[in-house]
């Protein structure tokens, strides 16, 4: 769902800029009052799972796929403030190093997957929870509203770019996405349950984690040339209302469309970008983990 900056027209993109960056100074004064701050580890090998998952895209019908937002999953490993700084941190380096969702939109791709799909939705986890609905069944609902607000929000940006209708988009969109989002909640469960139980079988849990979800990550990167190659829900819808590329070309990336250069077998290409962003993004949120939890003792 990540939208490219040739969708977006007029005040959105710096309206969606201007709320990003306060969701996300938000996002940062909360994780550095977070009393169970997670470790920078934790963080960081948590993030790179988010963005390996994210190379995964599952079919659905009509000729679609979908992938992973990982928003609810990482506010179930990290806590949501962490979350949102998590998904901020893999949108970023997409954006950056792969083209994927234009740099011009990434105040737009956080403000709908970030600030919605970790943000909000991890309030409505963490609200369930606190209720007799069951924790899975909790962590599922949370992860299929996810992408729904996801979806909404996206529908909004591109109507009122003026690329296409609400009354044509937004059905659209909640129509591939609904089933979309049956995906993101299986797999949220499943990979969840999956680190969990790993990370148990290490004396040190915090530990635990973190080696299981930089495995899975790496597992999710080497597993990529078999995901499908169908288009995403937003790329099928705006195939369909014909609003695809209304503002020419994107700025050019070191990985873009995940492959990495001078290799050209395309599989081993995809597999070594999506490891070196995997790189990329511990690096990244490894700086930036360590940096919360020193402001948070300081503080």
């Amino acid at each position: 769902m990540h939208i490219p900056s040739s969708m977006l027209h007029g005040a959105v993109c710096p309206v969606t800029v201007v709320l990003g960056a306060a969701g996300t100074g938000l996002a940062v004064y909360c994780a550095r009052q977070a009393e169970d701050a997670p470790s920078a580890a934790k963080f960081s090998a948590v993030t790179a799972l988010v963005f390996a998952l994210q190379m995964l895209n599952f079919p659905v019908q009509d000729g679609t796929s979908g992938h992973l937002l990982g928003g609810v999953l990482t506010v179930a490993l990290l806590g949501i403030s962490h979350a949102v700084l998590s998904m901020v941190i893999v949108l970023a380096v997409q954006a950056f190093f792969f083209g994927d969702g234009g740099v011009g939109a990434l105040g737009a791709n956080g403000l709908n997957m970030a600030l919605l799909g970790a943000g909000v939705a991890g309030l409505l986890f963490e609200r369930m929870k606190k209720t007799s609905v069951p924790r899975n069944m909790a962590l599922a609902l949370a992860a299929w509203a996810s992408v729904i607000l996801a979806s909404m929000a996206c529908s909004f940006e591109v109507a009122f770019s003026g690329a296409a209708a609400m009354e044509k988009v937004l059905p659209a969109m909640l129509k591939v996405h609904a089933l979309i989002g049956i995906g993101e909640a299986f797999l949220t469960v499943a990979v969840l349950a999956a680190v969990n139980a790993c990370g148990h079988l290490w004396r040190q849990k915090e530990k635990g984690t973190a080696w299981t979800a930089l495995a899975l990550a790496v597992v999710a990167v080497v597993m990529s040339p078999f995901a499908s190659n169908l288009p995403d829900g937003l790329e099928s819808v705006s195939a369909g209302l014909s609003f695809v590329g209304l503002n020419g070309m994107e700025r050019p990336a070191l990985f873009a469309d995940y492959v990495f250069p001078g290799i050209t077998d395309a599989s081993l290409s995809g597999i070594c970008a999506g490891l070196a962003g995997v790189m990329v993004v511990v690096l990244l949120s490894r700086m930036t983990g360590g940096a919360l939890r020193s402001a948070g003792r300081t503080a």
